[in-house]
């Protein structure tokens, strides 16, 4: 009679402790940054730093639509559930934390943009909305997003690695997924300030909902028909992407 619940408690650990994880990471994003403007650029921040940043901000925006996949993934394991569900977490991470140094090199770009004259930050916002617009009703995106909503297919697949090496492949491949699917999400951060904090909650959001909600599909295309929207709308209202037109550059 008590082993059901106690097995229960146990398989719902690992992805509790992704949750544990984001909420950390949010915290840290909230009392470190949380009175920073929507900053243009790398935040002053060099390439070391600004990677550990990015990080942190991948784990809190990621793991919690990431934490029924790892729920779904550690009912495979029979043994050392928890330390296999911090390899497979940390390789996950390891892909988002790659995704910095582009980002790194797009948000130095930017920055200059930044400092050019108004009609030229408004000129590239423009083309940030719409390249991440675009992308999202494409049919790549749509794979992407179908992979993350049904992974029963990368759980069969991952449950063929061999040795060692499973969990950093499984966290690995699974990671380059959810790449693939929201990188477009994340360029707008570009455009509404990388420490844009209402920008990474709403955004988190949007990322949650395409990958759990049951109209999934249907928000990321709305997010992309208003993305693309908003590369037509800032053209009037520059404010709307106060990360490259320095309008609207309120505290949190």
């Amino acid at each position: 009679m008590t082993g059901g619940p106690v097995t229960g408690r146990r398989r719902a650990s690992p992805a509790g402790l992704l949750l544990v994880a984001a909420a950390a990471a949010w915290v840290w994003m909230v009392t470190r940054w949380g009175g920073m403007q929507a900053m243009p650029g790398t935040m002053s921040l060099g390439p070391s730093a600004f990677l550990a940043v990015w990080t942190l901000m991948m784990a809190a925006m990621m793991l919690p639509a990431t934490a029924p996949v790892a729920a779904l993934y550690a009912r495979t394991m029979t043994v050392h559930r928890t330390p296999r569900m911090v390899v497979f977490t940390v390789a996950y991470l390891l892909v988002w934390a790659a995704a910095g140094l582009p980002a790194y090199a797009l948000a130095v770009g930017l920055g200059r943009a930044a400092s050019l004259p108004a009609a030229t930050g408004t000129a590239v916002a423009a083309a940030v909305f719409a390249v991440g617009g675009v992308y999202q009703l494409t049919p790549f995106k749509d794979r992407c997003l179908a992979r993350c909503r049904s992974p029963i297919g990368l759980m069969l697949r991952y449950a063929s690695y061999p040795g060692l090496s499973r969990d950093l492949r499984a966290g690995a491949h699974h990671g380059a997924f959810c790449l693939g699917c929201c990188w477009s999400l994340m360029v707008l951060l570009a455009a509404f300030g990388l420490m844009n904090l209402w920008a990474m909650v709403v955004l988190a959001a949007v990322i949650t909902a395409e990958k759990l909600a049951p109209a999934g599909r249907l928000v990321a295309r709305t997010v992309g028909i208003a993305s693309i929207a908003l590369a037509v709308a800032v053209f009037w209202v520059p404010a709307l992407a106060p990360g490259l037109t320095g309008g609207g550059m309120t505290g949190m």
